[in-house]
């Protein structure tokens, strides 16, 4: 069991500018003094079980726009606002996954990757005149699936992953795109709490009791630009290996690893932006166009499904790779500079605000070119 203590305030206090976000994973004891400091810099604190799974967080204080907020419940109930920012999401996304299907069509010379990629984009034009938001979610799931899909082509080796399987992960990509995810959602709560906005009330996900539904829509557009095209990169690096995992109704099958990956392999993996599936180096893979945190506990089996589950010592690979890959830099179109993706996640949470407010027309997603 970890302690987490504040032993030497001033060496804390100097350093917290610094910590956006603090994760704490498994069985791990706050002690008064390091908790006293993480309120008063309003540090997001985040509590997941070993396996990755949410379990809470520290509340801090409320924003005290009550006005913004309010305002945020009513647009949530207006479809004619809803469905328009909810729509550029959507495109966005799509857009995102068409590319990244297109890079391993072209480097990998699979026609299934670019034929996915062309229903993807006529599911995106269906989308575009989307009459509800009900029509929209259909869309984009159909686009979701046929994209995962395909997703497997982009890999070195076969893994075993054909579809999506969310509660239990049954397969080591999956494992990985789950945990990915997670860690990416919280960032994405975390980014909108920093804007100033309730996480609650969303356009593409509806209200739902307990549900975050706004981190969950802001997610979508950075799903494939961080978890996919890091998960690729891993794999086919060899951070990652099948001997990482094993099945959770039989443990001992498989030997723990011993987590021997250099640092400087990881740092390659967090560099490439598309998954080890670059064209050249130096082309500037970000552009911009002119115009689901819901998880319940997971059993070992459920409907005949085994979970897959990383070693420990790959497990501490992937929260490394992940941290690298959330603070790698990159020019932001819109922002005009560099930022990371963690502050990207900001920066189109603070957009969005913009448009509750009016200030800005219309949402912006941020896209692979």
């Amino acid at each position: 069991m970890a302690q987490l203590k504040a032993e030497s305030p001033a060496h804390f206090h100097r350093n917290t500018h610094k910590l956006e976000q603090l994760v704490l994973m498994g069985n791990v004891i706050i002690t008064p003094p390091a908790l006293k400091l993480l309120l008063r810099e309003n540090i997001d604190t985040v509590f997941l079980r070993v396996d990755g799974r949410y379990l809470g967080r520290l509340a801090s204080a409320e924003p005290k726009n009550v006005f913004l907020r309010r305002r945020q419940f009513a647009l949530a109930e207006d479809s004619t606002f809803c469905l328009p920012v909810a729509r550029s999401i959507v495109l966005g996304k799509m857009a995102n996954m068409a590319t990244v299907l297109n890079r391993i069509s072209r480097t990998r010379k699979q026609g299934a990757a670019a034929a996915a990629a062309e229903t993807i984009r006529k599911l995106a034009r269906r989308s575009d005149g989307a009459s509800d938001l009900e029509q929209l979610r259909g869309f984009e799931g159909a686009a979701s699936a046929t994209y995962f899909q395909s997703l497997g082509l982009g890999l070195n080796q076969n893994l075993g992953f054909t579809k999506r399987v969310r509660r239990p992960p049954t397969d080591p990509v999956n494992a990985v795109l789950s945990l990915l995810y997670t860690f990416l959602i919280n960032r994405a709560y975390a980014a909108v709490r920093v804007a100033g906005l309730d996480p609650y009330p969303g356009v593409l996900h509806s209200l739902e009791y307990g549900r975050h539904s706004l981190p969950l829509d802001l997610v979508e557009e950075f799903r494939t630009l961080v978890a996919d095209t890091l998960t690729l990169s891993l794999f086919n690096l060899g951070v990652l290996k099948e001997e990482d995992f094993y099945r959770l109704a039989a443990p001992q099958s498989i030997a723990p690893t011993s987590g021997v990956v250099a640092d400087a392999t990881i740092e390659l993996a967090c560099q490439d932006a598309l998954g080890m599936m670059s064209v050249s180096a130096e082309e500037d893979v970000f552009d911009l166009p002119d115009q689901r945190l819901d998880e319940v506990e997971e059993t070992p089996e459920r409907a005949g499904k085994i979970a897959v589950r990383l070693h420990p010592a790959a497990f501490i690979r992937v929260i490394k790779a992940f941290e690298k890959k959330i603070n790698t830099e990159f020019f932001h179109p819109q922002a005009e500079k560099k930022l990371t993706y963690g502050e990207a996640l900001i920066f189109q949470a603070r957009h969005y605000r913009q448009v509750i407010e009016g200030v800005a027309a219309h949402y912006q997603p941020l896209l692979l070119k």
